[in-house]
């Protein structure tokens, strides 16, 4: 999805930056949050920020981050807010210009309920740019049972996805879906299977180099524990 982003010959390369924004624009607005900004600035901000994004091909820049777009996209949000936010020049949501469609509401009820974070911004984009990615490999897994008729198993599965097979309740999951213990086992341990290599295919998506993967994966389990 990075590759075909940055090639501006690409039919494909606007949807490609507009999906991979929409994905992970909640760990900008909280990086910006934490840094001390009111919901109203930091909406304006990050608008502001794609607005730019989406005009010019920020993409060519992205072997100075190693080729991943996590420390690439606040790398540049940074030289963005140091460089090239006027304040008198502010570029107001609904102001002319085609602007991602953002749920600012859901990211300010989302901020409030977290804990205070003494982390830095840093450190709080890291963990949120973990838990957007977790959320759209789940959402994938989840569209992938729905149309293989099997969303029964995976609501009673998907709080099984990242825990120890040890803790896994299988028969009481048997018991609610009425199938016997092994047959659960069996279909637990697909999808599991089935949930890794989504995540893997999805951390690849944001880099030029399908051999970082690993390191990627290393990376946002460290900022998820963190």
């Amino acid at each position: 999805m990075v590759l075909q982003a940055g090639q501006k010959s690409s039919p494909h390369s606007d949807q490609a930056l507009a999906e991979l924004c929409q994905t992970y624009w909640y760990p900008l607005y909280a990086y910006v949050r934490r840094q001390g900004k009111t919901k109203e600035d930091a909406e304006d901000l990050v608008q502001a920020f794609f607005a730019r994004f989406l005009e010019r091909n920020y993409l060519e820049g992205l072997a100075v981050e190693r080729g991943k777009f996590r420390a690439f996209l606040p790398a540049s949000l940074k030289n963005f807010l140091a460089n090239e936010w006027d304040r008198s020049q502010r570029q107001k949501r609904g102001g002319g210009v085609e602007h991602l469609s953002l749920n600012w509401q859901d990211a300010d009820d989302r901020f409030q309920l977290d804990p205070p974070d003494p982390a830095s911004p840093d450190r709080t984009f890291d963990r949120e740019w973990a838990m957007a990615l977790l959320e759209r490999v789940v959402g994938r897994l989840r569209e992938e049972c729905v149309t293989d008729g099997k969303a029964r198993l995976f609501e009673q599965a998907k709080g099984f996805l990242m825990v120890g097979q040890e803790v896994i309740p299988y028969a009481h999951a048997a018991a609610e879906l009425g199938i016997d213990e092994g047959a659960v086992r069996v279909a637990v341990h697909r999808l599991r299977k089935r949930y890794r290599e989504l995540l893997r295919d999805e951390i690849a998506q944001t880099l030029d180099d399908p051999a970082q993967v690993a390191e990627e994966l290393r990376s946002l389990q460290v900022a998820l524990a963190g």
